[in-house]
């Protein structure tokens, strides 16, 4: 029986405090809403630029090649490239280098893909298999079917004629989302290599 007294008090006090929007007067404007702030991404790794034994540059000849594994450890049902996930590398590669990426798939049981894409905040979806440079994605990038199979290899090469911040993806449905993808960089200063967390 108290709580059905106190309904009215109640019901009361929420009355007298009013509620909404204040009321704009010559004094006071009204206030604007916040502007929509756009979402941040994940956090790029800021460690040392290294050159690991699956990264090779020839700054005379202005070429790149990278080797990256699919499933190479069993971590992350195998979803991974060179046993890392969720941006925990950041490959960095000069502007104008022509790249070379011989892509293996070890999974033993699902087909993986790999290519560069712009997306740099949103990896719940797969991104649009709209690579940034011509010829920098895998064949059938989205195909369970018709991807990169388990134990196949696939090599792409292409020009890093932009400089920006990017990202190398797996565009199957539900992986990237899972953590199947890396910054991919190219610097307009020349630097080349490898950052970790």
């Amino acid at each position: 029986m108290k709580f059905f007294k106190l309904i009215p008090a109640v019901a009361l006090f929420f009355t007298a405090c009013g509620g909404g929007e204040p009321e704009a007067t010559a004094d006071a404007p009204a206030t604007e809403p916040a502007a929509a702030v756009a979402p941040a991404g994940p956090a790029a790794p800021t460690g040392p630029m290294t050159i690991p034994d699956w990264y090779q540059v020839d700054h005379d000849a202005k070429t790149v090649r990278l080797v990256m594994v699919a499933g190479e450890t069993p971590e992350n049902n195998y979803w991974s490239y060179n046993g890392t996930i969720r941006g925990e590398l950041a490959i960095t590669v000069p502007e104008g280098y022509e790249v070379t990426i011989e892509f293996e798939n070890r999974d033993p049981n699902m087909a993986h893909s790999v290519g560069i894409s712009t997306e740099l905040v949103n990896f719940t979806v797969p991104p649009v298999p709209e690579p940034v440079f011509a010829g920098a994605i895998t064949e059938n990038p989205q195909s369970m079917i018709d991807g990169t199979m388990p134990g196949d290899t696939e090599t792409i090469t292409f020009v890093a004629d932009v400089a920006g911040n990017y990202s190398m993806v797996c565009y199957i449905a539900g992986h990237s989302a899972i953590g199947m993808w890396h910054f991919f960089n190219v610097s307009a200063d020349g630097a080349a290599g490898v950052q970790g967390l």
